[in-house]
Formats: C-alpha cells, structure tokens, sequence
C-alpha cells in the first residue's frame, strides 16, 4: 500500500505562482509512474500533468501546458504552477502507480492517490 501526502497548496491572485508536493510515507516513488488531477466543483476529476517512472519525458493536458512543470525526485513529486488563473481552481491530487504502458494521463490506470491540497486562485 503506498499512501500519498500533498501539500503546498493555497490562495493565491491571478498570475501568482504555487509549488505543490507530493511524498510517499514510507517508501520512495521511484518505481511507480506519477500523475497529478484535479477536482473543481460540479466538475469530473480531471488530468493535469504526469511523469513515468524514467522520466525522460513529461505530459501535460493542454490548459496547462507552458504554464505548470511536473518534476520529481526519489522522494517527491512536484508540480510548479505559474501564471495561475481563476480556472485553476481545485482540489489536486497526487497518483501513483506500477510503471505501466497504458495511458499517462487515464486516471482509472492509477492505484494510489492523496487525499488532496486546495488551490484557490483569485481573479
């Protein structure tokens, strides 16, 4: 069982900038691919970035592409998101799981996930 923490998020205004993180308690993420959704309300959780497990590449949805950077480390997962705009509110969620050819950004492919960090951003 892998559990995921999140943390970094909060209010920020329009155009501001957050770094959100994610660990595993207890265990480093390196054999797992990463991702990171989010939750408005009303709304389906939805993709916004993912990072295998060799991360030689990076996938981002196309609302946040050039704005937000996933990154990581044996211990962490990190989502840099700058320019941030009112849209981007939600709930974000941190997800792992085995390293897989399936899709990055199919939620459903992903077993462990954090209980997730609020970003609220202000107009």
């Amino acid at each position: 069982q892998v559990q995921l923490v999140e943390s970094g998020g909060g209010l920020v205004q329009s155009g501001g900038s957050l770094r959100l993180s994610c660990a595993a308690s207890g265990r480093t993420l390196s054999s797992y691919d990463m991702g990171w959704f989010r939750q408005a309300p009303g709304k389906d959780r939805e993709f916004v970035a993912a990072i295998p497990r060799t991360p030689s590449w990076t996938f981002y949805a196309d609302s946040v592409k050039g704005r937000f950077t996933i990154s990581r480390d044996n211990a962490k997962l990190y989502l840099q998101m700058n320019s941030l705009k009112p849209e981007d509110t939600a709930l974000y969620y941190c997800a792992a799981r085995p390293q897989s050819t399936l899709a990055l950004n199919a939620s459903p492919t992903y077993a462990y996930w954090g209980q997730g960090t609020q970003v609220t951003v202000s107009s």
